[in-house]
């Protein structure tokens, strides 16, 4: 049941092309970033990948709690799903060159994919809902 519950939600997310990533520094500050691309690795796990900002980098490295949550607003369907992060790795960087910024500080772009082990999955939509985990 769960298998099937994941491979609803990842394929909501890739029909989207919209993941939204939670995650929290050791304060408990949270911060929202936004992935374009989401597939399953395992029956607990999945991989979500984006350009992703320093912030949540920062918060990955420190915090390994996230939240992946994937909400199609016009069908008010979706599903939130928590874990931990498994791995954080680079997959594309861009250099950020731009002519007019030559020899001030920037950092580069840089595509991440973090895999998630997925511990519970919620059902997420706008209307009144409960917070306990779905079921098919």
């Amino acid at each position: 049941m769960r298998n099937e519950l994941l491979k609803k939600a990842v394929d909501l997310g890739q029909r989207l092309g919209r993941i939204f990533l939670t995650t929290a520094d050791n304060n408990g500050v949270p911060h929202l970033s936004i992935a374009t691309k989401i597939s399953i690795n395992s029956n607990v796990e999945l991989s979500v990948a984006g350009w992703f900002c320093p912030g949540t980098v920062a918060n990955l490295e420190s915090n390994p709690n996230i939240g992946v949550t994937i909400w199609d607003a016009e069908r008010d369907i979706g599903y939130q799903l928590l874990g931990k992060k498994d791995a954080l790795r680079e997959v594309a960087m861009l250099d950020g060159y731009v002519p007019e910024r030559e020899g001030k500080l920037h950092l580069p772009q840089v595509e991440r994919e973090v895999a998630v082990k997925v511990e519970k999955i919620f059902e997420f939509k706008q209307v009144p809902h409960n917070d306990s985990e779905c079921k098919l």
